[in-house]
């Protein structure tokens, strides 16, 4: 990875000094505002690298932001070179349709190693979507990341730890594993995640940004924003609006889309939309 230049696609210029929170908090609410947790990138083309260093050259040229393996896995590669200790750990998320599971779908960092406390572990997680912003120290309590409030646990599923989000976030929860493993366990789910045509991830074209002072989300042709006190609430209708949301919002310019790729992403958006009125019944 081109740490120099990676550092300036999130927006940090200058970057230096020994491991610390100070710096990790730095660089987790950086990466979070900057690089969208996206499913954009298979409606085109399904499947995608796994491999940290070719997820992060994608992601300088601004062709695609990802999801819990490639952005976790990037951002472990990011703060490994930069002298930080990490952990992987297998984890699964709970939403209203899926229930809690650690079936290695969701992939889970932590740091330890810091100058203040060098035991003291740490959660970290860039690839939560509307999840974290900030690091929060791996223990019983609770923590507020802004518009919401989160609280970790024991995990009653496996010996690790449960996070329970924020009844307003797009997740119940998610649960992990304390067991230590390398980016090789989460091949088989990544292979399948982005190329199933029943995978949620090739069924809903989506992207998640962690703003300092709200949550953006887009799915299909809907966006909303998660303030402290309200929601806002739109439908894209053309395609003109649509990509400027993807690159004025999202960080998401698609330098290489071609125009019929373009034409493609816009109408399977809408399609996917239409499909979602016809289940409502609208």
């Amino acid at each position: 990875m081109d740490t120099t230049e990676f550092l300036e696609r999130i927006g940090l210029s200058e970057y230096d000094g020994p491991p610390r929170l100070e710096g990790l908090t730095q660089l987790h609410e950086a990466f979070v505002d900057q690089v969208p947790y996206e499913t954009v990138q298979y409606a085109v083309t399904p499947g995608g690298p796994l491999d940290p260093e070719e997820v992060a050259k994608r992601i300088i040229a601004r062709e695609t932001g990802g999801y819990c393996f490639q952005l976790n896995g990037t951002f472990a590669l990011l703060l490994t070179e930069l002298g930080y200790r990490v952990e992987m750990h297998r984890g699964g998320v709970e939403t209203a349709s899926h229930p809690a599971n650690v079936d290695g779908s969701h992939l889970v960092l932590t740091v330890t190693g810091l100058a203040e406390d060098p035991d003291r572990q740490w959660l970290v997680d860039v690839g939560l979507g509307d999840g974290l912003i900030r690091p929060i120290p791996l223990e019983t309590g609770e923590a507020h990341q802004f518009p919401f409030t989160v609280r970790l646990r024991p995990s009653e599923l496996v010996d690790g730890w449960r996070l329970d989000h924020d009844p307003r976030a797009n997740i119940t929860g998610m649960d992990f594993e304390s067991a230590v493993v390398d980016l090789d366990a989460f091949a088989e789910q990544h292979a399948w995640l982005s190329t199933a045509p029943d995978s949620p991830f090739i069924r809903v074209i989506s992207a998640f940004r962690r703003k300092p002072s709200s949550v953006v989300v887009l799915r299909s042709v809907g966006l909303s924003e998660t303030y402290a006190d309200r929601v806002d609430n739109t439908i894209i209708e053309n395609p003109d609006d649509y990509f400027a949301v993807l690159a004025d919002v999202f960080h998401l310019p698609l330098p290489h889309y071609t125009r019929s790729d373009r034409d493609q992403l816009w109408r399977r958006a809408w399609a996917q939309y239409q499909d979602f009125l016809a289940r409502q019944g609208g």
